[in-house]
């Protein structure tokens, strides 16, 4: 195994989320960890499909799966399925979750989309065109959320639907959790208190202390 693929422990938290191997019709698909290996190396370089490693097999391949699990929703439902498996074995900590945007320089050539910038989170900010990452984490280990926005947007924009962005289905019955305990952030969070009154229903009157230990 190269280093930064996929331990033996994540690919078996992995594999039963994935489409069979095997379909009902037609010859066998490539393995299936070899192209996340594939996916995720190319994902994390920023290099072009035809650098994948050939150890990831063809490079084509690697890219139609990419591609054909995106339009089916399977990216979508391993990022709902992993934090609902941590949260049923008590790994997720609800009392308090963090906070925090980054800037990522974008090409200058990177828009041009028919949908324009704003459709592809593409914006000019005092670093330039780019793109704002807005993530929400338990800790180190458990990504909650994550929201692409274009890089000029403040973080107290759409603070509420990023919050409930990582709701986790419960075991049975029961609505879904998201609301952390707490939230916090860096100082660029001190704009959030009136998103966090409403969204925790708090009364806006209330001390400096008590907004403190609100957040």
């Amino acid at each position: 195994m190269k280093r930064k693929e996929l331990t033996n422990t994540q690919w078996e938290r992995l594999q039963p989320l994935l489409p069979p191997q095997k379909p009902q019709t037609g010859r066998p698909a490539l393995d299936h960890r070899r192209i996340l290996n594939g996916i995720l190396w190319m994902l994390r370089t920023g290099a072009p499909w035809r650098d994948v490693p050939e150890r990831s097999g063809a490079w084509s391949t690697v890219a139609s799966r990419f591609y054909r699990w995106r339009k089916a929703g399977l990216w979508q439902r391993l990022f709902e399925a992993v934090p609902q498996q941590a949260d049923a074995a008590g790994k997720i900590n609800w009392a308090i979750h963090y906070i925090d945007g980054t800037i990522v320089r974008a090409h200058q050539h990177a828009a041009g989309s028919p949908r324009g910038a704003e459709a592809e989170a593409l914006g000019r900010s005092q670093g330039g065109f780019s793109t704002k990452v807005h993530l929400r984490a338990a800790d180190d280990k458990h990504l909650m959320t994550f929201v692409l926005s274009p890089g000029q947007r403040h973080e107290a924009l759409g603070f509420e639907p990023f919050m409930v962005g990582g709701a986790v289905k419960r075991h049975g019955r029961g609505h879904p959790k998201h609301r952390p305990g707490r939230v916090v952030g860096d100082k660029a969070s001190k704009f959030l208190d009136k998103n966090i009154y409403v969204y925790y229903h708090l009364d806006p009157n209330r001390s400096i202390e008590n907004r403190a230990s609100a957040r």
